[in-house]
């Protein structure tokens, strides 16, 4: 079943490489942009399946001479049938790997919106230290981040907070952060040393290409205003920041952290662009699909993902069932452990969902 499911793959990289090289696909960019995505996709799982087959002929060939007259031929069949077959089992779990479908988003950046919730001022505190852990982690694999529009507080938190996120790979490893963030800890302002339950919600968006979402002039407004910030740090004397409105459906989106009204133009639409691609992936995932939530979730903000429980040490990703006890590692950009192992259980539902 598997080896025929290769040679199936083995068929369509074939014919997917002769489309490529037809003309009239040549001319029409948008099915030559798919195919060559396919192709990229196809390529290294050919490659592997090269040395899986001729692995499968290594055994066959060592089963045979495990019944060699030959005394010699037949102890060296005997001591290396065993380490093929190991190698054989080995192979075939890096290639069901690789068969799982890349995520449409995988090379995009992102937008990460962190929002404080319930628990006031401590909410806010922990959107602050969340955003810091975010933008450290981030810093530890090489991105950049930008600040789009915050509205920060006198304590050093966050209301909220809008960034960028922009380097190889970064949805892959931010889209399990969408969700319900709780804390659990004694607050700064907290006289009493009682511990308080407070929560922030995270919203992460791809960015999204002009190409992926067509926006119209005349279903925009927008407004300039007068930026302004905790200590004066962001506040002009002119009307630089932007507010945007998306007549058809009212949302809105602002940007006031660049003190030039072109430039949060440009961050606002950024920020724009991500929300209707996110509204208009929903729409077509709920068209083709009405499957159980995974495991590690839909990516709703309204959903508890995580507790950071602060007196214990502990932080608790609901949707695995899986804790670890480094929060103050975590909270400094650390959080690798947790999102390879989300990154893991992702993958095994995929290949049971694939029957792969």
């Amino acid at each position: 079943m598997f080896k025929e499911k290769l040679e199936e793959i083995n068929s369509k990289f074939k014919e997917v490489e002769q489309k490529l090289s037809d003309s009239n696909i040549i001319a029409d960019q948008e099915q030559y942009r798919a195919l060559s995505k396919e192709h990229s996709y196809l390529s290294p799982i050919v490659e592997k399946s090269k040395e899986y087959f001729k692995l499968l002929k290594d055994i066959d060939d060592l089963n045979e001479l495990k019944e060699s007259d030959d005394k010699e031929m037949k102890e060296m069949a005997f001591a290396e049938y065993d380490q093929a077959v190991a190698n054989k089992e080995k192979m075939e779990t890096e290639i069901r790997l690789m068969l799982i479908p890349p995520d449409p988003h995988e090379d995009k950046d992102i937008i990460v919106e962190i929002r404080a919730g319930t628990g006031g001022e401590e909410a806010a505190l922990f959107a602050g230290d969340l955003f810091r852990a975010y933008t450290r982690f981030a810093e530890r694999n090489g991105w950049k981040h930008e600040i789009i529009d915050s509205n920060p507080t006198g304590l050093g938190g966050y209301k909220e907070v809008v960034f960028s996120i922009s380097g190889n790979k970064v949805w892959k490893y931010f889209k399990f952060e969408r969700g319900t963030h709780r804390v659990q800890r004694v607050p700064e302002t907290e006289a009493s040393g009682r511990v308080h339950t407070s929560a922030i919600t995270v919203a992460v968006l791809p960015e999204a290409e002009e190409v992926d979402v067509e926006i119209k002039p005349e279903d925009l407004r927008i407004d300039t205003y007068r930026a302004s910030g905790a200590g004066g740090q962001h506040v002009n004397k002119t009307d630089s920041a932007i507010r945007i409105t998306y007549l058809p459906t009212g949302l809105v989106v602002a940007c006031q952290d660049e003190r030039s009204q072109i430039k949060n133009k440009a961050k606002a639409m950024k920020v724009l662009r991500a929300k209707l691609y996110e509204q208009k992936m929903i729409e077509q995932e709920q068209k083709m699909s009405s499957d159980r939530k995974q495991q590690v979730g839909s990516g709703d903000r309204s959903e508890k993902i995580r507790t950071y429980n602060f007196p214990q040490n502990r932080i608790t990703d609901h949707r695995i069932g899986f804790s670890v006890y480094n929060i103050t590692e975590v909270m400094d950009g650390d959080l690798n452990e947790l999102i390879e192992k989300l990154i893991s259980c992702e993958n095994e539902e995929k290949l049971k969902s694939a029957n792969i």
